[in-house]
């Protein structure tokens, strides 16, 4: 069996997992080892390590050069409330076990969840993806915990700036924190791309800022709109629907992914430099990676030289899609109901380049922040969602004048293995705070 991982929307897709040939789980563990220790090595501060005191009620941060991480418990439970915690561990390193208790909310809890994640009321048959906790390799994750969260946060702005799949996770956020309180919409504009939400009795606001580029773009296919039309993009300017909107913003977790496979006409300083799959003789053919790096350089860059920004930056990496039988416009789909082991799982071709180029990104301009008292972190997301093909709406989904024949293998159901990233970013502010 071989799973292809769609390349929307450009058409083409690479293998995530085959078993022909025996040798590349063992390449993929080294690589998902290796790489994660090598990047936290050599950047000290994108992140950094946290101990807890789960028994004692009182938590205990620490910081060092190497990594955010949890401490190991002695007795390995997944209920993370009376452990005793002794060493170490990278929290982003790790499987998926079984978890047969109730999921921290439903589709009928009272936060919004988008028609097109919202795979209960759709009428997904199984439950199973639902069934199934991060367990990091050496500790255990706590379990969310919705008050602590909104006291972290309390009187900051929270912004997610990117594309859909980031809005998915700020969904995500507001249900896993409707056990504790419900927002006011508070939005400025009619468009739910840039929703915003506060949180009253805790001064706390969340917004999304509807960024799938990061960088100013331009329709510029003769044809008009379509998953597939070329655009312009001027990959040395920051899209100002966020560069706009962060100068009262504590936290800003940015992201992207999907949208960079379709054709584009590379701009810098006003000038063509190249293209992604526009077919001109006249104009150098650069690679997908190109434009992603630069786009995420200046993005980086717009918020390094932004007067007014003293927030927290995080990089939420890249979300791999799932696609198999086919490409996402022709047939293929996402049916499993099991994630993946890290022996099945294989992350190569395009979602390791795209996670590398953005980490390596990150890490240039975490070591520019350092010298103007700006910190950048890393939300380390895409190891354990390589492993979860079977956590996407696959046709359980859909907005209400969507193509229902095509399937859904990019965004994440709700509720879901994507309430993992906000268990992730609960730790990582828990750091933040000492």
């Amino acid at each position: 069996m071989k799973i292809n991982t769609m390349e929307l929307p450009s058409g083409k897709s690479t293998a995530l997992y085959s078993s022909k040939k025996a040798i590349l789980p063992m390449l993929t563990l080294i690589l998902l080892t290796t790489i994660p220790l090598y990047l936290y090595n050599n950047s000290p501060f994108i992140t950094r390590s946290v101990e807890i005191r789960i028994n004692s009620s009182v938590p205990l941060f620490q910081k060092n050069n190497l990594s955010l991480a949890l401490h190991s418990p002695q007795n390995t439970t997944n209920d993370s409330t009376n452990v005793e915690l002794d060493q170490k561990c990278v929290i982003f390193n790790g499987n998926w076990v079984p978890y047969p208790k109730e999921p921290y909310y439903t589709n009928e809890t009272k936060c919004v969840i988008d028609d097109r994640q919202n795979c209960m009321k759709f009428g997904r048959p199984d439950t199973e993806f639902m069934k199934w906790r991060w367990k990091p390799d050496e500790c255990e994750l706590p379990l969310f915990n919705a008050v602590q969260f909104l006291e972290l946060v309390r009187g900051k702005t929270l912004a997610f700036v990117g594309d859909s799949v980031g809005r998915n996770q700020m969904q995500s956020l507001t249900c896993l924190l409707a056990s504790a309180a419900y927002p006011v919409d508070v939005s400025e504009v009619q468009d739910t791309k840039f929703r915003r939400w506060l949180y009253t009795d805790y001064d706390f606001t969340m917004k999304a800022l509807w960024s799938p580029l990061l960088v100013r773009t331009r329709d510029a296919d003769p044809n008009g709109y379509s998953l597939n039309s070329r655009m312009n993009l001027y990959l040395d300017e920051a899209d100002e629907a966020w560069a706009t909107q962060i100068e009262n913003v504590d936290i800003v977790i940015i992201s992207a992914g999907q949208w960079f496979f379709r054709p584009f006409i590379y701009y810098e300083k006003g000038k063509v430099v190249g293209c992604h799959v526009c077919h001109r003789r006249n104009i150098t053919d650069l690679t997908r990676y190109y434009g992603y790096r630069m786009a995420f350089r200046a993005a980086f860059r717009t918020i390094l030289n932004h007067q007014n920004f003293k927030g927290l930056t995080i990089l939420r990496t890249f979300s791999p899609a799932h696609f198999e039988n086919g490409y996402w416009n022709e047939g293929g789909n996402c049916v499993r109901t099991r994630p993946l082991t890290k022996e099945e799982m294989k992350l190569d071709g395009y979602n390791l380049e795209f996670y590398l180029t953005q980490v390596e990104e990150l890490r240039a301009a975490e070591i520019e922040g350092r010298k103007k008292g700006l910190k950048f972190r890393i939300l380390d997301t895409t190891e354990a969602m390589a492993m979860r093909p079977d956590g996407h709406p696959n046709h359980y989904g859909h907005g209400p004048n969507e193509n229902k024949t095509l399937a859904d293998c990019v965004h994440w159901c709700m509720p879901g293995p994507i309430d993992t990233w906000n268990e992730f970013l609960l730790q990582m502010l828990k750091i933040e705070e000492d």
